[in-house]
């Protein structure tokens, strides 16, 4: 059996890193499993791709489509064009997909035309947003592929609510936590840790990339002014995403506590998230890392695709509602934040699961 898997974005690494160990382990075990990894070229900036690759072990891709820039349509489109001709040459029994970059939704199209089957791992988590472009890649991905591997059994009823067959949906967990939980004892205190006079629990962390918090300069002060203003002379580390440095480039940002910093790989980063005292974000997959880790965690979202982390994480909703910011700063300063649990499955043991599914699907008997 071939498995095609596709990586295209950061968020993406993450999750194929332990589905290829756990693919590498099948086959030393005897298993007739074998991979084939495509990157797609979507985040092409070495702290946004190359870095993960090296930290996490990931072996280089077999092709890179080389697919970096441009308009999400011209993404799209560019994908697909140079996915057809890797499927034509390499076909596999299936091509495995996860997330909901631009690369998932692309790959998925061009595999069904040429009537392989797709499985898509983080299957069914929606937002219920149709502004955020990744909404969109969920719906289409989901609309048409072939087996659903699911984080939360949220996601299996949104499933079952579009009529996917149960003999579809297999609950399996979350491949993040896996990558979390075999990189934990790897961490490491980024450079700059103690330039920043940086200890454990005495900054917190802040991450904003969506359109919708960094797009609007004006907003984007006001988020940054408010979080200056809520944690008293508490450090700020704001490790930029390129979207969001092109916007600050503009604004007069002038915090003596507000640390900017570059993209950090995966092993600093989690460290920053595992020893913050709080995490700030609009990010979906760094609110699963915090409840993880029970570390207090506030999202700049109106909705969120992981409900499962404010139901039973570390998580909590805040949109645009400023002075609720200021509240739930305050209560984590004070100590006063809820006590989280970890959701079923997450438990570093997924990618096995997955694997498992996978050689009992798609192994010729």
């Amino acid at each position: 059996m071939l498995v095609t898997i596709v990586a295209g974005a950061r968020p993406n690494f993450m999750k194929v890193a332990p589905i290829i160990k756990a693919i590498v382990q099948a086959r030393e075990a005897g298993r007739d499993v074998h991979y084939r990894l495509v990157h797609t070229g979507q985040h092409y900036d070495k702290k946004m791709s190359g870095d993960f690759f090296e930290q996490l072990g990931i072996p280089d891709p077999d092709i890179n489509l080389e697919c970096g820039g441009g308009t999400q349509a011209e993404q799209t489109a560019a994908i697909m064009v140079k996915f057809e001709k890797e499927l034509q040459e390499c076909r596999p029994e299936v091509v495995l997909v996860v997330g909901d970059v631009t690369s998932t939704m692309a790959c998925t199209i061009t595999a069904k035309k040429l009537c392989i089957d797709v499985v898509h791992v983080e299957a069914g988590i929606r937002s219920g947003d149709m502004t955020m472009p990744e909404e969109i890649n969920r719906i289409v991905t989901d609309s048409i592929c072939d087996h659903f591997f699911t984080t939360s059994t949220i996601a299996n009823k949104n499933l079952a609510a579009q009529q996917v067959a149960e003999n579809r949906i297999h609950f399996v967990g979350n491949t993040m936590i896996d990558t979390l939980y075999q990189n934990l004892d790897r961490i490491r205190k980024p450079s700059f840790w103690e330039d920043f006079n940086l200890a454990d629990g005495n900054y917190f962390l802040l991450t904003l990339h969506r359109p919708s918090n960094v797009d609007d300069p004006k907003k984007l002060q006001a988020i940054l002014d408010a979080v200056m203003a809520s944690t008293a002379n508490i450090p700020i580390v704001f490790p930029v995403h390129p979207r969001t440095r092109q916007i600050l480039n503009n604004l007069k940002v002038d915090h003596e506590r507000l640390r900017m910093i570059d993209p950090q790989g995966y092993l600093e980063f989690i460290y920053l998230v595992k020893h913050a005292k709080g995490i700030i974000t609009d990010s979906g997959g760094i609110t699963e890392e915090a409840t993880v880790l029970n570390i207090p965690c506030l999202t700049l979202r109106n909705s969120t695709e992981r409900p499962e982390t404010v139901l039973m994480g570390t998580n909590e909703l805040i949109g645009d509602d400023l002075p609720k910011l200021a509240q739930c700063l305050e209560k984590i300063i004070a100590g006063q934040w809820k006590k989280g649990a970890i959701p079923e499955f997450w438990d570093g043991k997924t990618s096995g699961r997955i694997v498992d599914i996978l050689h009992s699907l798609y192994t010729k008997k």
